[in-house]
């Protein structure tokens, strides 16, 4: 098989049907800028929760003057209350689960909230009196705060355990539907392209039969003529790939490294690495695409 006659022929195809090349490396573009920005989501979502579950606190809530339930009946904690729930954090039953806590009291509970709601009307009304006094444990492994919770839960002084992990699950489990939905529809336009390759190619055919037929008779190979094709479908996927993989490590550089990281502070953003993982994932599937729709379009519809 004669390499160089075959790009030959496969460069003569894209030049005949420029404007369907176009088409192909359009819709392979957009679908696959769909793709990696789908992945690049998974990565931060996974990235956010290796951070922030690492961080998260059971939250030990103790009684204040006008806390409900039947273990606050007696008012704010006592210090007995308070000491006997710190000996049960360091008894040998939960100190094998505790990595550190601390305690926070009720002006250091004030202080925290006039700085997170500074400027906020609601901050006048409250009084540190009416703040829980709290233990915050860091555990050395986050999923079995459940421990904590049933152990602690009920004890006369307390008036709720709470893991900080709830209120993260449900956060992740909504940009979790979001990257699911990214996902939905770069598999959409992925069948798209597919769909506009597989007709590029039969039309490429059509508009050459004669010349296909000539080579039959000289007695070329199926292989020999359908290469030129799938060449043809695989240059015009890989350049959209490659302006895909280009959209997404500009998306990260510009966007995520330089918009998001100087707005929210403190949290664990994707950098240029993970999108450079990204972009020969692109390339691979954007030319397995080309390679597949390609072959079974000459395949099934080319008669010569």
């Amino acid at each position: 098989m004669r390499i160089g006659l075959i790009f030959s022929e496969a460069g003569s195809g894209l030049r005949r049907n420029a404007s369907m090349v176009v088409s192909v490396v359009l819709v392979t573009f957009i679908s696959l800028t769909f793709v990696g920005a789908a992945i690049l989501m998974q990565m931060q979502i996974g990235q956010m929760k290796n951070f922030w579950y690492d961080r998260a606190q059971v939250g030990i809530y103790m009684c204040t003057a006008i806390s409900p339930g039947e273990s606050c009946t007696g008012g704010e904690a006592s210090v007995e209350q308070i000491s006997a729930v710190e000996s049960q954090l360091e008894s040998p039953t939960l100190a094998p689960f505790v990595d550190k806590y601390y305690f926070e009291t009720h002006e250091q509970a004030f202080d925290n909230f006039k700085k997170q709601f500074a400027g906020n009307p609601v901050a006048d009304y409250v009084t540190p009196d009416q703040l829980n006094q709290t233990f915050w444990v860091n555990l050395k492994d986050p999923s079995q705060s459940d421990v904590l919770v049933e152990s602690l839960s009920g004890v006369s002084g307390v008036e709720n355990v709470a893991d900080q992990r709830r209120y993260l699950d449900q956060i992740f489990s909504v940009l979790n539907v979001a990257s699911y939905t990214a996902i939905g529809i770069a598999v959409l336009m992925l069948v798209a392209a597919v769909l506009l390759i597989a007709t590029t190619i039969r039309l490429s055919a059509f508009s050459r039969r004669r010349e296909i037929g000539i080579m039959r008779l000289v007695g070329a190979s199926n292989r020999f003529i359908q290469t030129p094709f799938v060449l043809e479908g695989v240059f015009a996927a890989l350049l959209g790939s490659l302006l895909a993989g280009g959209a997404i490590v500009a998306l990260v550089n510009w966007f995520v490294q330089g918009y998001l990281e100087d707005r929210l502070k403190g949290f664990s953003l994707i950098g240029l690495d993970d999108a450079i993982i990204v972009v020969p994932i692109l390339l691979g599937v954007g030319a397995l695409l080309a390679a597949v729709s390609a072959n079974f379009a000459i395949t099934r519809y080319l008669k010569v």
